[in-house]
């Protein structure tokens, strides 16, 4: 039995990781949780140590892949429309803050919003117009 790991995804809050966790066990695949208790422990250590990170062995890694992207909460407008990324066209955006100073670290609600592509990686601002 293989034990490489793949790292589907890091989530800031316990609830988050838990509701991904028991659909991926519900079709069979065996989950991981990595720094589950430390951040049970102390919920404001989350951005410290990464997040909790939800692993698969990566023999199940596409089974894995396509259960998330199903169930995924992706970006959406004021208006409940998807995202969509000006240089892909996709609607698989999510929040994303890049926390790189110790100011937003300290107050990360001070920061800006800003979406990723999860298809071509991009990073962009919300459009003032929509």
């Amino acid at each position: 039995m293989s034990k490489e790991f793949y790292k589907l995804g890091a989530f800031e809050y316990n609830a988050d990781v838990q509701i991904i966790k028991g659909k991926l066990e519900s079709e069979g695949i065996v989950v991981f949780l990595r720094d589950e208790n430390i951040i049970n422990s102390d919920p404001l250590v989350s951005n410290a140590v990464g997040g909790i990170k939800l692993e698969v062995y990566a023999r199940d890694k596409e089974k894995a892949l396509k259960i998330y992207n199903q169930i995924r909460n992706y970006a959406r407008d004021d208006n409940g429309e998807f995202i969509v990324c000006p240089n892909c066209k996709s609607k698989r955006s999510e929040v994303y803050y890049s926390r790189k100073t110790i100011f937003y670290k300290l107050f990360p609600f001070f920061e800006k919003r800003k979406y990723k592509c999860l298809s071509c990686e991009m990073i962009t601002m919300p459009n003032k117009n929509t």
